[in-house]
């Protein structure tokens, strides 16, 4: 058991840092082939920071822990919204632009929907995982497209600011380092799923259970150190368009690909226990977004404070669990 713990603690560790490496590898070096700064932000930072999720849910899912798979990717969307802005917004309120309630937040709470319909025979099948990942496609494509038309997208500031201030490198360092991270990156998921498998085996419960929190707050660390950032520099509106935008690959692409690489069964408890709080979440990004009694719409403090107990609360439960499968055990 301890073995296993460390295991997953350095995994998450390395993962975290070699994500990080991965991201300004990849970057420089779309910087050198002469990729637009636009697409650079959103398709090589954009898949980057979702790097650790996408590893881990597709070698667990190539291995056979379908639960590991889908806790680690709904998992970590319950924390971006109730650990990432929960915090981030208690520590500054957070301004919600009126493009972000037009369009961004209904297509969230759309392919969040999407997702709840797809669990309900039991199994994310490949037809299922190809839907998601044709929708994920489109989603890229429209705002790529609204992006290079010069409209004014929070989402695409987001990611256009990330790609310019990728630090300097030669192109010889960034190759090195794209490299680099993308071999410590399978390493990393390789130990940490490994870990992750040996702890559920030895507690008696499902991989599902530690995929939802350890994983998942895990593997949720650069949202929150980019969330962080935001604060730092005074953009804390730039936070939310992080976590949008990571839920929505999350969901899509994370969970997508994993189905695609193993049909992926289901457990019941996704379904009336973690799908739920995802969905009341996502619901309550739109309800504090909109601005009432003629107030600007923002998450301010108590409702940064309310999400986080949310969070809290859940994660607690499921603690809970892992303690009582282990005395049981």
């Amino acid at each position: 058991m301890l073995i296993a713990f460390t295991a997953v603690l350095l995994g998450l560790i390395l993962l975290v840092w070699s994500a990080d490496r991965f991201i300004d590898g990849a970057a420089a070096t779309a910087k050198y082939a002469g990729m637009p700064p636009l697409l650079i932000g959103m398709v090589i930072i954009g898949f980057g920071t979702s790097a650790p999720e996408l590893f881990i849910s597709a070698l667990a899912a190539s291995q056979g822990n379908p639960g590991l798979a889908l806790g680690n990717g709904y998992g970590s969307n319950i924390a971006n919204i109730g650990l990432i802005l929960g915090l981030t917004a208690l520590l500054s309120p957070i301004v919600v632009h009126k493009s972000v309630l037009r369009k961004e937040l209904p297509i969230l709470a759309g392919i969040t929907l999407l997702s709840g319909l797809l669990l309900l025979n039991g199994q994310i099948s490949r037809v299922d995982a190809g839907i998601m990942l044709l929708v994920f496609a489109l989603i890229m494509g429209w705002s790529i497209y609204e992006g290079l038309k010069g409209r004014s997208d929070p989402l695409i500031g987001t990611a256009d600011a990330e790609a310019t201030d990728t630090a300097q490198m030669t192109l010889k360092q960034a190759v090195i380092w794209l490299v680099v991270g993308l071999i410590l990156l399978i390493i990393s998921s390789r130990a940490l799923v490994w870990g992750a498998v040996e702890i559920a085996t030895s507690l008696g419960v499902s991989d599902l259970i530690i995929g939802l929190t350890v994983v998942a707050i895990g593997t949720s660390l650069p949202e929150l150190a980019s969330a962080f950032a935001s604060i730092r520099k005074g953009e804390h509106d730039l936070a939310l368009g992080n976590v949008i935008g990571s839920n929505l690959f999350n969901t899509l692409a994370v969970i997508g690909l994993a189905g695609m690489i193993h049909p992926l069964q289901v457990e019941s408890e996704l379904l009336w226990r973690d799908w739920p709080v995802m969905a009341a979440l996502t619901l309550a990004l739109f309800v504090m977004g909109y601005g009432f009694r003629g107030r600007l719409g923002r998450i301010n403090r108590f409702e940064g404070a309310l999400l986080l107990s949310v969070f809290i609360g859940y994660t607690g439960y499921l603690l809970y669990s892992l303690t009582s499968a282990a005395s049981l055990g």
